[in-house]
């Protein structure tokens, strides 16, 4: 969730925003509760909120059957760290998958998750970095079975330092249930970018 600014700016384009039922989920309480003011402060109705301050990998929340969403978005720190216990092997958001994202890379266990939750008319997108989409071992075994499963809808590539503390690539991976083809959109889009530095006008 961050600081709720990514479920902002998709609101933007939303042809009735007021309408929407906005979800997520925070570890650290600080940036928790930034996403709860920024929310407020860009007028969204404390009812339309459904925000928790808690560890999305290790405690599932929503833990209510079934809670599913109509779009999933996700910006989770890259390469995190989790604990990957085997406990997680029976955890019904990756336990079909066979594999566990590895203990020092969680990557792959915040895509399933969004993807858990995503109804089966849903679309999901999530960024990580660029490792993700080469990466060997149970990533390439996960990747492999979501390949098979036509979840996989679309891959665009992005560049290096677009995002403020990490300077190395990213990728926009967006994921759907029930495709009737297993065809993936592949965007290089690591090229069309302009890098534009803040001025000073004082």
């Amino acid at each position: 969730m961050g600081s709720g600014s990514l479920m902002l700016n998709i609101r933007r384009y939303l042809i009735n925003p007021n309408q929407v039922h906005y979800h997520g989920q925070k570890l650290n309480t600080t940036t928790f509760n930034l996403a709860r003011m920024n929310l407020i402060l860009h007028v969204v109705d404390k009812e339309r909120m459904n925000l928790n301050n808690g560890d999305t990998l290790d405690a599932d929340w929503p833990s209510e059957e079934p809670y599913q969403f109509d779009s999933v978005v996700m910006n989770p720190p890259y390469s995190a760290k989790w604990s990957a216990a085997d406990k997680f092997l029976s955890d019904p958001r990756f336990e079909r998958f066979g594999k566990l994202a590895p203990k020092s890379k969680a990557d792959f266990a915040f895509l399933l998750h969004g993807f858990y939750h995503l109804k089966e008319s849903g679309t999901m997108g999530i960024v990580l970095p660029h490792g993700v989409l080469f990466r060997g071992a149970a990533e390439g075994t996960i990747r492999q079975a979501l390949l098979e499963m036509g979840a996989i809808d679309a891959v665009i590539g992005l560049p290096a330092n677009i995002f403020f503390g990490t300077s190395i690539p990213s990728t926009v991976i967006n994921l759907k249930k029930n495709r009737s083809r297993r065809d993936v959109l592949f965007i290089d889009a690591s090229q069309d970018w302009t890098n534009v530095k803040y001025l000073d006008t004082k």
